[in-house]
């Protein structure tokens, strides 16, 4: 395969014999292996449509992991290791995503195809690594929708009413599945307005707990950094003095990236985004804002506001509250005297369950059908109309199913179990794009492609890719080191942060010593299939300029 720029049409035979009659001439067999190069060329390209407007992406960029993780999540967070460790914690999480979304944001500019990840896996490494990374993807995302769906239940249960579980479990998720069963301009519709109402709620919150901490609530108690001293910015975990905050420390990092769980989903739509090569340079670059603004500095001022031994605090996780009754900022502003907001904040938690669930339904939709394309997943999942997979769409709702198993309390054990697989396949899945990514960057080097001249150049690199994997692959390792204290080894406590990694090696492996399949070396990995018919689209995208200052904040917005 060479690097050529355009990609000729196949000769045209006589078409007024059949093919045995044809002569088997050397310019016939030439022929016949041109169409053959220009199908095995085309065949990740897909038939989707590309109706993801700019505005859909950068939102997606900006809110597309803002949800319970942050809003809820962090309490938990807060309540275990203290303020300080909770900002250190997301903070270095953050910085691990910044080089994860970098470095995968970098392949999908160069080649944004639908559900890129698992095809540069196989293409860049292994075919098994594709395979594995296609199936695993697809399970990290389709059971997202019935943990999000449960969420979204829970949330409920903050007001009173007598509506059966089945009854809410139903409407919320049949709402996911016919949405993702109409074109994906509608998808982009809703998470545009979901993000919105993330955005502007997560913005309020920053400037009301910045408020608080001075003292302008009703209360008018100036807070400042009280909190940090007493009960102090580090809590204990398991041992007391400096191993203990170390440990309480260590442990929250799997926490801090689960809220951050999803931020690749403006990639996983590259295949289905209007001109690609400008609109997914400019989400990635949003990516540090995002984590610098609406968690780091968020997490940071929470702590400010709530102290991690706050008794409202460790009375809803303890007794696992419903809603947003878990969540800090709502905490904070119950102690600041303000009455009206936990109510408010409460639903955006709920649309933000919804929002996460409707999304994590698309990505897995795309990422199974980047598989099929790549004939890792069986060949009747590539059948679409309307540019909608719809053979995906139900496999995924079939697994989604499971989100019923609470409707009988005697399964919620059962359905934990089954969610936790999931547990550290974010990290797992994290570290394999970091590594594809290397094989990308030496596959450059080879060709002698400047990276000056890709759509999109990351930044620092190869370093941001080592280090996510080496952060990835040690967190992913090291999560559980709790069971393994005295009294704590169980099957509960040692099965879930681990399941993952058997699992994920036995998906490699199997398919390896199956399909017989080699590590593609770095002089064969194919950077350029696809490449040219992205290029031809390229011209027909039109890029639309300001025409006064409104619309130049808009788009820099959007």
């Amino acid at each position: 395969m060479t690097g050529r720029a355009d990609i000729e049409a196949p000769p045209v035979g006589d078409d007024s014999k059949t093919p045995e009659e044809k002569p088997a001439t050397p310019e016939r067999v030439e022929s016949a292996e041109g169409t053959q190069d220009r199908v095995d060329e085309l065949r990740h390209i897909g038939t989707l449509d590309r109706r993801l407007k700019s505005r859909h992406v950068q939102f997606l960029a900006l809110s597309g992991a803002l949800g319970t993780g942050l809003f809820v999540g962090s309490g938990q967070v807060l309540s275990l290791a203290g303020p300080l460790a909770a900002f250190l914690t997301y903070a270095i999480t953050g910085f691990n995503l910044y080089c994860v979304i970098n470095s995968l944001g970098e392949m999908a500019a160069w080649l944004p195809i639908p559900g890129a990840v698992p095809i540069f896996a196989a293409r860049y490494v292994d075919p098994a690594l594709g395979f594995t990374l296609g199936w695993n993807y697809w399970y990290q995302f389709a059971i997202g929708v019935p943990i999000e769906v449960t969420v979204a239940v829970v949330v409920m249960d903050f007001w009173d009413h007598s509506v059966p579980k089945v009854a809410l479990i139903t409407i919320f998720f049949a709402a996911m599945v016919i949405v993702n069963c109409f074109p994906v301009r509608i998808y982009g519709e809703a998470e545009f307005f979901f993000g919105t109402i993330k955005l502007t709620t997560i913005v309020a919150l920053i400037l009301l707990m910045f408020i608080i901490t001075l003292g302008g609530s009703p209360s008018g108690d100036r807070i400042g950094f009280r909190y940090w001293k007493d009960p102090g910015p580090l809590n204990e975990y398991l041992e007391p003095g400096a191993l203990g905050r170390f440990l309480a420390f260590w442990k929250v990092f799997i926490q801090a990236t689960f809220a951050y769980g999803g931020s690749e989903m403006v990639v996983v739509a590259s295949g289905e985004t209007e001109n690609p090569r400008r609109n997914i340079p400019k989400a990635i670059r949003r990516v540090f804002w995002r984590i610098s603004i609406f968690y780091v500095l968020a997490i940071f001022l929470v702590g400010l506001c709530v102290s991690s031994q706050d008794p409202k605090l460790l009375n809803a996780i303890t007794s696992n509250a419903p809603g947003a009754a878990q969540s800090p900022f709502v905490i904070a502003i119950s102690n600041a005297g303000i009455s009206t907001l936990p109510a408010i904040i409460n639903g955006v938690v709920l649309s933000s369950a919804w929002s996460a669930g409707n999304s994590f339904f698309y990505a897995s939709t795309r990422v199974l059908y980047a598989a099929a394309l790549d004939g890792t997943a069986p060949a009747f999942l590539k059948w679409e109309r309307w540019g909608v997979p719809y053979a995906c769409v139900g496999a995924t709702t079939a697994l989604s199913c499971l989100v019923y198993l609470n409707v009988n309390n005697r399964s919620a054990e059962v359905f934990f179990w089954i969610s936790n697989i999931s547990a550290v396949s974010t990290l797992i899945v994290w570290a394999s794009v970091c590594y594809t990514y290397l094989r990308f960057y030496y596959a450059l080097e080879y060709n002698g492609i400047s990276r000056e001249t890709l759509p999109y150049k990351s930044p620092m690199q190869p370093f941001l890719a080592y280090f996510a994997i080496c952060f990835c692959l040690f967190i992913a390792l090291f999560n559980g080191f709790d069971c393994f204290f005295p009294g704590r080894f169980s099957a509960k406590s040692f099965i879930p942060p681990y399941i993952n990694i058997p699992i994920f090696l036995a998906l490699f492996f199997g398919y390896k010593w199956a399909k017989k399949t080699k590590f593609v070396k770095i002089s064969e990995a194919d950077i350029w299939s696809g490449k040219a018919e992205i290029d031809s689209l390229e011209p027909t995208w039109p890029i639309v300029k300001p025409r006064n200052w409104l619309e130049r904040v808009w788009f820099w917005i959007a």
